[in-house]
C-alpha cells in the first residue's frame, strides 16, 4: 500500500483535488452535482453516517452535526474533477473525510448507473498552501474553475466578455462562488470561513479579486494545478 507523502496539521491549509478514472465524468446531471455538495456537509462529522436516514428524514442540510473532521473554505465542482480549500479541525482526519465522501459517493454513483468498481483516479491529491499568498490565490483558482466550460483556452488567451464569464459564474450553483459574491443559501453551512484569513470581508472585495484575476491572464499561467 502507497503512503500518502503530506501530513495534515492543524492550523495549516490545503488545497485537495481528485478525479475520475481515465477523465472520465463523474457528475452527469443536477442529481449527482447536489449529492455531492450534500455529502460535504454531513460527511464532515466523526458520527457514523446514515445517507438513508438523512434523506428520509431531514435532508442534508438540516442534518445537526457532533464534530466537524475538516473546515471547507471553498470548494468547486467539475464535470470529471472537484476541487476543495480545507483546513483540519483539532484531532480531525482528513483522510477520513475523503474516504467518507467518496465512499458514500461512489455508493449512490455505481447504484445509478449500475456499474461496480472504482470511480476515482486513485488516492485524492493535495497541496499544502504554505504561503499567504498562495493561500489566498486559492480562493480565486477554485472559483474560477467552472469558466472554462464555456471558454476552455481563456487562461492562454484571456477573455474578451468578461461580463459573460461573470455571469456564468453567478448561474453555476456547485461551487461556493456565490456564498463569497452574491448571496446566503442552504449550502452555506459547508463553508466555515471563520477558520480561515479573512481575505473578503465584503463580498465587493471578493468580486474585484476575482475580477481582477480574469482581467490578468497571463498571471494565472505556470499556476495552475
Amino acid at each position: 500500500m502507497s503512503v500518502r507523502k503530506i501530513s495534515f496539521a492543524v492550523g495549516e491549509y490545503y488545497h485537495v483535488y481528485n478525479r475520475g478514472n481515465s477523465k472520465q465524468e463523474i457528475f452527469h446531471d443536477r442529481q449527482d452535482y447536489e449529492r455531492f455538495v450534500g455529502l460535504l456537509y454531513v460527511c464532515n462529522d466523526n458520527q457514523k453516517l446514515r445517507i438513508k436516514s438523512i434523506l428520509g428524514e431531514k435532508g442534508f442540510f438540516e442534518t445537526e452535526k457532533e464534530k466537524p473532521i475538516i473546515s471547507i473554505g471553498a470548494y468547486c465542482l467539475m464535470p470529471n474533477h472537484f476541487h476543495l480549500l480545507i483546513t483540519p479541525s483539532e484531532d480531525g482526519d482528513v483522510s477520513l473525510f475523503m474516504q467518507k465522501v467518496s465512499t458514500a459517493y461512489v455508493m449512490y454513483y455505481n447504484k445509478k448507473y449500475s456499474r461496480t468498481g472504482s470511480l476515482f483516479e486513485g488516492k485524492f491529491k493535495s497541496k499544502h498552501a504554505s504561503s499567504d499568498e498562495y493561500l489566498k490565490y486559492l480562493f480565486s483558482y477554485i472559483h474560477l474553475n467552472p469558466v472554462g466550460l464555456i471558454d476552455p483556452h481563456w487562461k492562454k488567451i484571456g477573455i474578451q466578455d468578461k461580463n459573460k464569464a461573470l455571469e456564468y459564474l453567478s448561474l453555476y450553483h456547485y461551487s461556493s462562488y456565490l456564498d463569497y459574491s452574491l448571496s446566503e443559501r442552504k449550502e452555506g453551512k459547508i463553508l466555515n470561513r471563520s477558520a480561515f484569513p479573512d481575505y473578503f470581508p465584503e463580498k465587493s472585495l471578493f468580486n474585484k479579486e476575482i475580477f481582477d484575476w480574469i482581467s490578468y491572464v497571463p498571471t494565472l499561467q505556470g499556476l495552475a494545478l
